[in-house]
């Protein structure tokens, strides 16, 4: 594909020369993106109402652990979140502190305006009508800015669900970074995206070139490691053959997350996306999880210590391979002159 017909879609492959080669300075860091959002029951239909915003004990803890490790999170927050005021005074402290960044997350089911029927396919809002993706987009970025003093400019899609025009809303929302697009997963069979064949390297996206993708990584590990995605999707077909693979510790997916992935497999993880040349680890979990009983990662106090232990070994192991942590600022500074490839081609 030219550049004259690349329109910076996120559901395409970027060009080789939207490939972002970051300042040999900052080498190989990582990142946490937190998606903060309501608690409501994983198992049910979508819903716009019985949900809370209880968990902020919870939040309040996490965040300190993460302030004494040196790590600044990016809290990408949704609208039940940014409406209550209780989260949004906690959140807009740590901000204020330097302690946190937050981005934007969209859960359209739950976010204005309300004018789309509540269905699985509608949950991605990508594949909402444009006109409908921008004003739920809009209406996001105006309440976080009465709230926080100032328009997000990291998003991340709430289910991954970007979608053919979304790149060009983000540009024109004034976004800086995005993190949605989670390479080496397909959720097309759940009328989702699919992100087959994307990289994991960060890239130039959007019309203009202006928006930073920032995908959460994802690693091969295992003896067949080699054969990549393509080995891992045609197990998939086979059936039950991707799971005997992953038993036999011969090829898994692991994403770098602590939810429901053991340690020695993000450690795995964290080798192979090292070997792979990849300069941000980009982590990733729930807000609700911080607090026992909202999500199936943390139902019990002894979740949550396992939790915080996940943590500890993962750092530890970060810091033995000379990972640190960087932050969104770290990030877009280290990202060179914004739409260079763009204006090259």
């Amino acid at each position: 594909m030219t550049a004259s017909l690349h329109d910076g879609n996120l559901l395409a492959a970027p060009l080789e020369q939207d490939m972002i080669v970051l300042d040999p300075a900052f080498g190989t860091r990582f990142t946490l993106f937190v998606d903060t959002e309501e608690e409501f029951d994983w198992n049910a239909p979508f819903s716009r109402t019985g949900h809370g915003v209880t968990a902020l004990d919870g939040m309040a803890r996490g965040q300190a652990y993460f302030t004494a490790v040196g790590v600044k999170p990016i809290y990408v927050t949704d609208y039940p979140v940014v409406e209550s005021d209780a989260a949004a005074a906690m959140m807009g402290q740590w901000a204020a502190d330097g302690a946190a960044d937050i981005g934007a997350h969209l859960h359209p089911w739950v976010n204005p305006p309300h004018v789309e029927d509540i269905n699985i396919a509608n949950s991605y809002a990508g594949f909402l009508p444009e006109a409908v993706e921008r004003a739920k987009l809009e209406a996001l970025c105006s309440r976080m800015e009465a709230r926080f003093g100032a328009r997000p400019i990291a998003y991340r899609a709430g289910r991954y669900g970007v979608g053919p025009n979304s790149a060009r809303l983000l540009e024109e929302a004034g976004f800086r970074l995005d993190s949605s697009v989670r390479s080496r997963f397909d959720y097309s069979g759940q009328h989702g995206p699919d992100f087959h064949g994307l990289p994991q390297h960060p890239y130039w996206a959007g019309p203009t070139r202006a928006l930073i993708e920032l995908p959460p990584s994802t690693a091969f590990v295992g003896m067949l490691r080699g054969g990549g995605e393509r080995l891992y999707r045609a197990a998939q077909k086979a059936g039950p053959l991707a799971g005997a693979l992953s038993r036999a510790r011969m090829l898994s997916r692991v994403p770098l997350t602590p939810e429901g992935v053991p340690v020695q497999e993000a450690i795995a993880a964290v080798d192979a996306l090292i070997e792979e040349g990849v300069p941000v680890l980009n982590f990733s979990f729930h807000s609700p999880t911080l607090e026992p009983g909202h999500t199936p990662y943390v139902r019990s106090e002894a979740d949550r210590t396992a939790f915080y232990r996940w943590w500890d070994a993962i750092l530890a192991h970060l810091a033995r391979r000379g990972v640190r942590a960087a932050s969104l600022t770290d990030v877009l500074a280290a990202a060179p002159e914004r739409g260079e490839a763009c204006k090259a081609a």
